[in-house]
């Protein structure tokens, strides 16, 4: 089976077109095919798919075979997927996720795609400044849904933190029983925010398009912010701007193509 590896601010995914045919156990092969060395090595695996309610239909797989239900790094991907590989000439597109239709605009330049803007739909703030105790600390939290699960904390010297040890503790604590993806932000001035990401089922990543959107809205609630904000990830920043609806625009890139026979890949892990 082909593939494309791509990424988005250094979120880097495995792509299938599966517009005709799609893998049997996605769930199981994102494992195999996430691990460095023994795999291509990725964030996870995302499946492009035809839709009945869109133009295209994503799955995402995260590194570890849970499911996500929305990325936007991914969705930026996506767009330019299908437009630079021949799958459609809109550059204005719906995408079906499992959080909903999620519409792209693309910022296309002399047949190439340099930017995509994603429709993120609206955020919801769940609570704002609770107090969580993890790892024998206590972190003040404001969660927020984007169609996934995130919990922000903002904090000082977010780029020399370590985020592992209360990352992994977060995302599984009993407050979020479907686990959660957190975000460490540094507030730097009502403009723009730093930001890093443990995320649910890979662990820390170079950029999550939902975290930064999630991270905007939370600034927002807690009075941090206005409604243009750069989100600086470690893989490079996101504008994100906030209304009804949630806009984030940022970059998507090819890395490279390649194809790998499942026959083997199963056989080489039984």
């Amino acid at each position: 089976m082909k593939f494309t590896k791509m990424q988005g601010l250094g979120n880097d995914y495995i792509y299938l077109n599966c517009m005709e045919r799609a893998p049997e156990d996605p769930s199981a092969l994102s494992v195999l095919l996430s691990r460095p060395h023994f795999g291509v090595g990725a964030d996870g695996l995302v499946l492009i798919l035809p839709s009945d309610k869109a133009d295209f239909r994503m799955r995402m797989f995260n590194a570890d075979g849970s499911e996500g239900k929305m990325c936007g790094n991914a969705s930026r991907c996506i767009g330019k997927y299908v437009y630079e590989r021949g799958l459609t000439a809109k550059t204005d597109l719906t995408l079906e996720t499992l959080s909903g239709i999620r519409t792209l605009r693309l910022d296309v330049r002399d047949g190439k795609v340099e930017q995509v803007s994603v429709g993120m739909g609206a955020a919801r703030i769940k609570a704002v400044g609770a107090v969580l105790t993890a790892g024998g600390q206590d972190w003040r939290c404001t969660d927020v849904s984007v169609g996934n699960p995130h919990c922000v904390i903002f904090c000082r010297g977010v780029e020399g933190m370590d985020i592992e040890t209360p990352g992994r503790l977060i995302e599984v604590h009993p407050n979020f029983p479907d686990r959660t993806n957190v975000e460490f932000a540094e507030v730097l001035d009502r403009s723009h925010i730093r930001m890093r990401v443990w995320e649910r089922g890979s662990g820390e990543t170079l950029a999550c398009g939902t975290g930064a959107c999630a991270t905007a809205a939370a600034a927002a609630a807690n009075g941090l912010c206005g409604e243009d904000v750069t989100v600086l990830l470690r893989g490079g920043p996101l504008r994100i701007q906030l209304g009804e609806e949630i806009a984030m625009t940022g970059p998507a890139a090819f890395v490279f193509d390649g194809e790998f026979r499942e026959e083997d890949l199963y056989a080489e892990n039984q």
